[in-house]
């Protein structure tokens, strides 16, 4: 695994290892992260392509159940164009939730960090990038009562005052759970009621004030749901497209242009396919979507997800 566009030392990402490594965890929470670019705070937006000449991207991480990973970076196009590149050993986990990238405090050391389930827990990884040999992951175990959630998700809203984090936890009994991250503690915020039939869902946008998620229903319909920062709002759900979605178990997000556009990649577990499509704004069914194919590749993940920064903010409703 290599992202090219954050660090040239980058050459494989892996987690949850049999043994434990040595290096200890970041406290990943209590302090910002120094993010790996410096346009991430001069330019702090959601865009790959700062140039109309520059076609977005988008680079997504592939955890297996064979218990590797690896990268697949998609560019916008017709058809897209895709590169895969070598996997690296992993364990299995169940879902997985966007890996952000950031330094510590003197620049000295890049390392991902992020969630996710194995069995009934819930874990925090920090996966250290050395400049030269194999990543180095570290894992904390948040705690257990996870077994029922089939997806998970983070938001990162970190540019401006008020910045806020939160977990997202699609569960089998048809709500959405909403957990506030504080420092390396979670506050729970109880259920949303209403997401029977819900099965892939990602962050689209992040502000002080909400967070969107895009969601897939079993059925194939394609939402956007509005979720208020302000304690007992109701999430606000608008229907994009009623159907042709209903193949893809994973999402994947990544902002795209300089008016809220989003590169969205939707990915077929029963083929192990992805496809890639530009999304505007999102405005319910006003939604321009346009649909590049399939990407070039083999996606044999459990689940997929972001691989982004600190500060790369997400604006796409």
């Amino acid at each position: 695994m290599k992202l090219q566009r954050f660090a040239p030392a980058l050459a494989a990402v892996g987690l949850l290892a049999a043994t434990v490594a040595s290096v200890p965890a970041a406290a990943t929470g209590s302090a910002d992260p120094k993010p790996h670019f410096s346009e991430k705070v001069t330019n702090p937006q959601p865009v790959r392509a700062l140039a109309l000449s520059e076609a977005c991207q988008i680079w997504m991480g592939v955890p297996t159940a064979a218990g590797t990973m690896q990268e697949i970076d998609a560019t916008a196009g017709k058809p897209p164009a895709g590169f895969s590149w070598d996997p690296f050993p992993y364990v299995g986990t169940r879902a997985n939730a966007t890996w952000y990238l950031a330094a510590n405090a003197t620049g000295t050391q890049l390392y991902f960090y992020g969630l996710l389930l194995q069995g009934d827990n819930l874990y925090r990884h920090t996966t250290y990038l050395p400049d030269e040999g194999n990543p180095v992951p570290t894992f904390k175990k948040v705690g257990p009562g996870w077994s029922t959630f089939k997806a998970i998700s983070t938001s990162n809203y970190s540019v401006t005052l008020p910045r806020h984090a939160y977990l997202y936890g699609l569960n089998t009994n048809g709500s959405l759970y909403r957990y506030q991250m504080i420092g390396t503690g979670f506050r729970s915020l109880g259920p949303l009621p209403g997401f029977r039939g819900f099965k892939a869902m990602t962050v689209i946008s992040e502000t002080a004030t909400y967070d969107t998620l895009l969601m897939t229903t079993t059925a194939g319909a394609l939402y956007s749901v509005r979720i208020p920062v302000a304690a007992g709002a109701k999430p606000v759900l608008k229907l994009i497209r009623s159907s042709g979605w209903a193949a893809y178990e994973s999402l994947v997000v990544e902002g795209c242009g300089t008016r809220g556009g989003s590169l969205v990649a939707g990915v077929d577990h029963n083929t192990q396919s992805g496809y890639l499509y530009a999304m505007s704004k999102a405005n319910g069914a006003a939604t321009a979507i346009t649909s590049y194919g399939k990407i070039p590749g083999v996606f044999n993940g459990v689940s997929h997800v972001s691989l982004t920064s600190h500060y790369s903010q997400l604006v796409g409703e």
